[in-house]
């Protein structure tokens, strides 16, 4: 099976028909991302096929919990090489996402993926800093209709990082591994502080892998106290318990 045919089919398993378009976008997506990674850390996976999985197809599988279909505003919160925000703004156009991260080289090359795929700079576009002091600003804070993250931080700790950016009613979808249970525990209460509460909890298995994923869906049912996120460097040092 050649490139174009796996990626196709690939998408085809969680029900996502791709454009001619957006088969080229993802194409030029993953030749930009395995050049800059020569010279700046952006993943450990670059074999195209696992790529595609593990990357392309995980950062969209947020479909089974999220309605993308409206033009809502999303936050990617730590995207790192763009994921899930790249991928989710390739597949549904109508997005508003804003990508932050605290390393401005990364964000050079969102940047640059950003204009090679023929993306709308109106609709999406980069931030550099921390989360922690985001959150605190007016025009960050309770601004989006859903928050994403696929960063490694326990869920206490990346709940203070991403709650308070999401508006009343709206959620927080974090990407987690398979066998998550105690760590939902134990967040359980960091959740509740920061305005937020569990709806759902996802498992399943990426397509044609035996790689589990977890996706928690998290609804805003109150606004997230003033004091949160503490500064920066706190969440992790000291989650909420």
């Amino acid at each position: 099976m050649n490139r174009t045919d796996y990626l196709i089919s690939s998408f085809k398993e969680i029900g996502i028909n791709l454009t001619s378009k957006q088969v080229e976008q993802f194409d030029k997506y993953y030749d930009l991302l395995v050049e800059r990674n020569k010279v700046v850390n952006l993943t450990a996976i670059t074999e195209y096929n696992e790529v595609v999985i593990k990357h392309f197809v995980d950062s969209v599988s947020i479909i089974r919990l999220a309605n993308l279909s409206e033009p809502i505003k999303i936050i990617d919160i730590g995207t790192g090489a763009g994921f899930p925000g790249i991928p989710l703004k390739i597949v549904f156009p109508n997005l508003e996402i804003v990508l932050l991260d605290s390393l401005n080289k990364r964000l050079k090359f969102l940047n640059d993926v950003i204009e090679e795929l023929g993306l709308d700079g109106n609709t999406i576009r980069t931030i550099h800093g921390r989360a922690e002091d985001y959150g605190q600003m007016e025009s960050y804070r309770e601004q989006f209709d859903l928050c994403v993250s696929r960063a490694v931080a326990n869920l206490a700790t990346l709940s203070e990082y991403c709650l308070p950016f999401v508006k009343k009613s709206g959620s927080f979808i974090p990407y987690k591994a398979g066998d998550s249970q105690e760590e939902i525990t134990n967040a359980r209460k960091a959740i509740k502080v920061l305005g937020g509460e569990i709806k759902t909890v996802d498992s399943f298995s990426l397509p044609n892998t035996d790689i589990d994923r977890t996706l928690i869906k998290i609804d805003k049912i109150a606004m997230t106290p003033k004091k949160y996120p503490r500064q920066a460097g706190k969440p992790k040092k000291e989650p909420i318990e």
